[in-house]
């Protein structure tokens, strides 16, 4: 995987990770063990918001399920988390919608502007 596929930022006890280029489920879950292994989430986080604007899915059919199989693996992380997803491109929100069907101990919804995603995480709406 690239550096370049996502970086990290932390405002307002929420994580934004961001994306670029195509993205395999490979890359989803590399991102997240690496991050979990340094360590990047502080304690107080209330939320992710993963940011596929600049990306594009290249996910196998029914690779998707692996997904959320990995958030469940990790309930330290993503126990009673919020995920928001943004993406813009039409063919790539069939993926957050078929993840959050299979939602458990966390809440995830897809999104396509930052600003409802945002107020999402912070149940403002």
């Amino acid at each position: 995987m690239d550096v370049e596929k996502f970086k990290y930022e932390y405002k307002d006890c929420i994580v934004f990770k961001s994306y670029f280029g195509l993205i395999t489920v490979e890359d989803v879950k590399n991102s997240w063990l690496e991050a979990i292994s340094n360590n990047l989430f502080p304690e107080e986080t209330i939320g992710f918001i993963l940011d596929y604007r600049e990306a594009h899915f290249d996910i196998e059919p029914g690779r998707h399920n692996e997904i959320p199989a990995f958030y469940w693996q990790h309930p330290g992380v993503f126990e009673n988390k919020r995920i928001a997803i943004i993406t813009e491109n039409p063919e790539d929100i069939v993926y957050p919608m078929l993840i959050r069907l299979q939602d458990r101990g966390y809440e995830s919804r897809p999104f396509s502007t930052m600003d409802a995603a945002i107020r999402w995480i912070l149940k403002k709406e």
